[in-house]
């Protein structure tokens, strides 16, 4: 079972790396199930924190890249709603990025932090301690109550 513990680390990774982006994916229940065959806690809370960080980051890419017209055009968005959505952001700017763990509202967080152009530097700092709490609270609740919950 050493072997599963060994590969599940990359797995935990891309499976981490995929649930940060638009992708429906739950990164909590990968690192529980590797955590669940054994694995080194300190390894797999390091590989879902930075795979689930790359994953916000690109998710941030994408945002840096995206036009004001196609989000008009294809999502129907209009100017007013990203008016009043880019006084919100640039209101708390990269404080924001420390709650781009969430369930679906995180990545929707961490797109537009990059569309609106909120500092990379410090909304990838705030994103990977948030993201890495996250996983860290999961690998202490495992500990205290393994397979119970």
């Amino acid at each position: 079972m050493e072997w599963l513990a060994e590969y599940g680390y990359i797995g935990l990774f891309f499976g981490a790396f995929l649930a940060a982006t638009l992708i429906p994916l739950s990164s909590d229940i990968l690192l529980v199930a590797l955590l669940a065959t054994g694995a080194d806690p300190v390894k797999a809370v390091a590989a879902a924190a930075v795979g689930n960080w790359l994953g916000g980051l690109s998710s941030y890419g994408l945002g840096y890249l995206a036009k004001w017209q196609w989000l008009e055009k294809w999502f129907g968005v209009t100017e007013a709603k990203l008016e009043r959505q880019r006084a919100r952001i640039i209101r708390y700017g990269s404080w924001i990025a420390l709650f781009t763990w969430l369930p679906l509202i995180g990545d929707i967080m961490a797109v537009g932090l990059g569309f609106y152009r909120v500092s990379f530097w410090k909304t990838a700092v705030f994103m990977f301690i948030g993201k890495s709490v996250r996983f860290v609270m999961w690998a202490i609740l495992f500990h205290h109550f393994g397979l119970y919950f």
